[in-house]
């Protein structure tokens, strides 16, 4: 068992009403000494198609990066996170193939979405 205080395993579900809905999506935070005066690392462990979130799992949102306030604790970045799946920021594109369906064909980026979301749960054990 891993004892690693700093090294935070969460999961998030998938909006109800959006393609997300239904998914199970698990993520690891990585805390250092400077918490709260410095953000987390935060990244989905879960496979994603999302135009903020990068192939490796590492998620481009203002609040883990340039936005970081010591006020915002756990619950706050996960459902930041959470909102982030329903409404992607077109400005800060981390998977361009994403940004570039959800912009131009919202369709085939839904059904590549519902197929991400099956995945998760054949991921769930």
């Amino acid at each position: 068992m891993d004892t690693n205080i700093m090294l935070w395993q969460a999961v998030i579900f998938g909006p109800d009403d959006t393609p997300w809905e239904g998914g199970t999506f698990k993520l690891v935070l990585e805390f250092t000494e400077d918490y709260p005066n410095k953000a987390p690392q935060v990244r989905f462990l879960t496979k994603m198609f999302h135009p903020n979130i990068y192939n490796d799992g590492q998620i481009c949102l203002d609040i883990l990066q340039n936005q970081w306030s010591p006020i915002y604790d756990i619950s706050a970045i996960l459902t930041s996170i959470q909102s982030l799946l329903c409404d992607p920021n077109p400005a800060s594109p981390a998977n361009s193939e994403a940004s570039r369906l959800y912009n131009e064909n919202r369709r085939e980026y839904n059904r590549r979405v519902r197929e991400i979301v099956e995945q998760s749960w054949l991921d769930e054990s």
